[in-house]
C-alpha cells in the first residue's frame, strides 16, 4: 500500500465521506461510468442517457472546484452535472432527485 496516498486519504477524510454520500437509483436504460476523483472531487461518473447525450457529474465537499451556497466561512457541499441547459448545474449532496433531474434534463440552453 502507497503511504503517501493513505496520508492523502486520511488528510481528506475519506473514510468519514462515505457517511455523507447518498446511495443513488438511476433509471433503467442509463449507463453509468464510475471515473477517479481527479481535480479533488470526492466521486466522478459520466452517465450516456438513452438518447446518446452523455454528461459527467462531480461531487465537490471541500469546494475546491465552485462553490454552492453557504457562507464565505462555510460552504454547502455539492453535485455538479455537466452539461445543463448549455451551462453547469449544481445541487446540494442530498437533494438527489433535483441531481437525477439534471441529469435527465436535455434541454439545450444559452450560456448566461
Amino acid at each position: 500500500m502507497n503511504i503517501e496516498r493513505l496520508k492523502i486519504e486520511d488528510q481528506q477524510g475519506w473514510q468519514e465521506e462515505i457517511q455523507h454520500i447518498p446511495f443513488l437509483s438511476f433509471p433503467a436504460g442509463w449507463l453509468v461510468r464510475i471515473i477517479p476523483p481527479f481535480g479533488d472531487a470526492v466521486v466522478r461518473f459520466q452517465v450516456k442517457l438513452p438518447s446518446g447525450t452523455r454528461k459527467s457529474i462531480f461531487l465537490d465537499t471541500r469546494a475546491s472546484l465552485g462553490w454552492f451556497g453557504g457562507s464565505v466561512i462555510e460552504h454547502n457541499p455539492y453535485w455538479e452535472v455537466h452539461p445543463y441547459r448549455g451551462d453547469i448545474g449544481r445541487c446540494d449532496r442530498c437533494d438527489t432527485d433535483t441531481l437525477m433531474a439534471m441529469i435527465a434534463d436535455e434541454t439545450e440552453g444559452e450560456r448566461k
